[in-house]
């Protein structure tokens, strides 16, 4: 069980609060899923109810909290110093001793080699799945009562998204986690925690609803579909009696400043009909503040493209068959690859297999026919300028309209204007993500190769990107295990396998 009363978060950079006075309590053996937009205290929540060190020199956080029994934590990321390690020190590190025989389970279980528990390779060198897939071993070793997990469907191939929706679903431990993928958070989520920023990201608001993810969202719409509707009724039927309201009030003005000194007792009238009518105007000013108010979320905003159109049956890559190789080793026979416009070409396969390298070399391929290609990689630091503002990332040659339509967009997505003085490497990865996005928009590119694009935003930006990728005129090539992506924006799944590309059917 977890108890937290009256958290408040307040960001030291900026002092600024992203949780107030939020208390919940998540009962045992309950899957809690801890959402929210990018940015918004998730993580460090999680960081603090594990250990309040982590949070120390970043964030502050006032209130109370009781875990009861023994807890076990997923970071999002390795530190530098977990990467260095061999897989062996790092098993040996993190888990209390273990019988070979639970440790061959436990490999097992989360679908990896047993061989791997004895390797000497180093965690840095590792896919990130696998790293995952390690870390949630050393959970299942150590029999934790409460797991606090920070987005473990991050990297995962399909299989262990599968797998992982079935541990989290039947272990009898209590579970809070963040995470991504909404059709993990849809078929494992019995409680929801939702953090939100309204009023530009000002005002927090915090939600703690017993109920699994699909029907909290489904009454959320619901509530704020109904609350717009209301506010619309009451806005439009108090404009009207505004309306009328000001028209009285100029006829009786008007009548005042017209009448002749001559006639007092005309004047005495309209004196007394002018008090009427103001305080007619003072009710109606109460009336206003009264009226129900649009509903407020953190709605995702993307701009539309500004172009991108490849013609349809235009050859955008012919690749191979050529042998996919990462030094020594082989990763695939022969891959064989040949994309038209404007298909939108989605590759899946176990990880460590290869797909970011396969990734990386067809960008090229596909850049060197001449086409506007834009790449985004899981790395994003890989590309973005890191100690750059956003505004000098999107309109590098500083332009003044060009930075202008720039702090447009960004301000379409939300972002504040303390977030747009800020450089780059202190934005979170989903906002990181929607900027290389919005340069790609801003570049009109006819060709977009995507390294798991939704892997860093939350579920309620997840489909505003989707729509995005989908209503794309150009060729998308992008690698992802967003199981809503695949369905709603490719026209093709392959898989990488040790033989080549094959297609692949996504299964319900």
């Amino acid at each position: 069980m977890i108890q937290a009363r009256n958290i408040t978060i307040t960001i030291d950079r900026d002092n600024k609060t992203v949780v107030e006075d939020f208390s919940f309590t998540v009962p045992n053996g309950r899957k809690a899923a801890l959402i929210g937009e990018e940015g918004n205290g998730k993580s460090t929540l999680l960081k603090w109810l594990y250990d309040p060190s982590l949070v120390e020199g970043y964030a502050t956080v006032e209130g109370d909290a009781f875990i009861d029994g023994t807890v076990g934590y997923l970071p999002q990321e390795l530190t530098a110093a977990e990467k260095a390690l061999s897989v062996v020190e790092y098993l040996d590190a993190h888990c209390k001793a273990f019988e070979p025989r639970a440790l061959s389970f436990a490999m097992q279980t989360v679908g990896l080699p047993f061989a791997l528990a004895h390797s000497d390779q180093t965690m840095g060198t590792l896919s990130g799945g696998e790293r995952v897939k390690l870390a949630l071993c050393t959970l299942l070793l150590n029999d934790c009562d409460v797991l606090l997990l920070d987005e473990p469907s991050n990297d995962l191939d399909l299989p262990t998204l599968e797998w992982l929706e079935s541990f989290i679903r039947s272990v009898r431990k209590t579970v809070l986690f963040i995470s991504h993928d909404e059709v993990l958070l849809s078929r494992t989520a019995q409680m929801v925690l939702h953090l939100e920023l309204v009023r530009r990201k000002k005002i927090p608001r915090a939600v703690a609803a017993n109920l699994p993810y699909d029907t909290y969202m489904q009454r959320r719409d619901a509530a704020f579909a109904h609350q717009a509707q209301v506010a619309q009724f009451e806005q439009k039927a108090f404009r009207e009696k505004k309306e009328r309201y000001l028209s009285i009030y100029n006829a009786v003005d008007h009548a005042q400043k017209s009448v002749s000194r001559q006639d007092p007792s005309t004047g005495r009238l309209l004196k007394k009909k002018m008090h009427t009518v103001t305080a007619i105007g003072k009710r109606l000013e109460k009336e206003q503040a009264n009226l129900t108010e649009a509903p407020e979320a953190e709605w995702a905003i993307l701009p539309k493209w500004l172009s991108g159109e490849v013609k349809s049956g235009r050859t955008v890559l012919e690749y191979g068959p050529k042998p996919l190789v990462i030094g020594d080793r082989l990763l695939s026979a022969s891959v064989q690859l040949r994309i038209t416009g404007p298909e939108r070409v989605c590759i899946v396969g176990s990880n460590g297999c290869g797909k970011s390298t396969l990734l990386k070399i067809l960008k090229d391929e596909i850049a060197a026919r001449g086409y506007r290609t834009f790449y985004m990689p899981q790395v994003y630091a890989d590309l973005l300028p890191l100690d750059r503002l956003p505004a000098e990332f999107l309109a590098p040659d500083g332009d003044k309209e060009s930075v202008t339509q720039a702090r447009i967009f960004l301000g379409s997505m939300k972002y504040t204007a303390d977030e747009m003085s800020h450089a780059i490497r202190a934005l979170s990865g989903g906002q990181q993500a929607k900027l290389l996005l919005l340069k790609a928009i801003l570049d009109r590119v006819d060709v977009l190769v995507l390294d798991e694009p939704t892997r860093n935003l939350s579920p309620l930006s997840a489909p505003a990107v989707r729509a995005l990728l989908s209503e794309f005129g150009g060729a998308i090539l992008m690698v992802t295990h967003d199981r809503k992506l695949i369905r709603e924006a490719a026209t093709r799944v392959l898989e990488l396998t040790e033989t080549g590309l094959a297609p692949y059917t996504l299964t319900e």
